[in-house]
């Protein structure tokens, strides 16, 4: 791992002064999300959660990528809709009802003096939901 992070910075050039972050970050990261499959097994973990969650229970997500937290901002907007009909259909005819309340419009960042202390955290964002109703099994 030290091998690639001394080739990748030496082939990555520096922007004026300093590297904000190693140019390795993103590099082992993205080694990281392919091996693992992480972005294939968000929504299943998400729905699987819910499905679990009691009625009043609160799901938290935290992501430290983009794609995670598109994810996991689209289930959480699914789960409260009230209609998934196209926008060109002039009725509601799927008779969807919302199962969650997101709690946070907007992702939860840490603050500065969490990533002075904890530089890590820098790229964290906390979603949560709280389920409104039973899970009904086909969403």
């Amino acid at each position: 791992t030290l091998d690639l992070a001394a080739l990748v910075a030496r082939v990555v050039p520096r922007k004026k002064g300093r590297w904000r972050i190693h140019p390795a970050t993103r590099v082992f990261q993205s080694l990281r999300l392919a091996v693992n499959e992480e972005l294939e097994q968000i929504v299943p973990a998400l729905d699987a959660a819910m499905e679990r969650l009691r009625v009043g229970g609160r799901i938290v997500a935290i992501s430290f990528h983009s794609l995670e937290d598109r994810l996991v901002k689209r289930r959480f907007r699914l789960w409260a809709a009230d209609c998934v009909c196209p926008t060109h259909q002039p009725i509601c005819n799927c008779g969807k009802t919302p199962v969650a309340q997101i709690l946070t419009r907007k992702p939860l960042r840490p603050s500065a003096v969490e990533t002075q202390g904890n530089p890590r955290a820098r790229s964290a964002r906390l979603r949560a939901a709280e389920k409104i109703k039973e899970w009904p099994h086909a969403v």
